[in-house]
């Protein structure tokens, strides 16, 4: 399954195993690069989802005549 297919929660997930994996230290050096460039690869894709999540967030402040939306970013 490549990142795409994967949800952040799965991504998030994935990568967790990986950390493990590569902290046992009882991993060959070839599988501990496989992993580590999965790992960043996961990194990237999570960054990724995170800033895209960011970029939809708004903030809905009361005011005098309703509701006003402000970009997360704003605050």
């Amino acid at each position: 399954m490549n990142e795409n297919e994967l949800t952040f929660e799965q991504a998030l997930a994935r990568l967790a195993e990986i950390v493990r994996g590569l902290e046992s230290g009882s991993l060959e050096l070839d599988k501990s690069i496989e992993l580590f460039e999965e790992g960043t690869s996961l990194v990237k894709y999570c960054t990724e989802k995170l800033d895209s999540a960011e970029q939809r967030v708004k903030i809905l402040t009361e005011t005098a005549t309703g509701v006003k939306e402000e970009d997360f970013n704003d605050k």
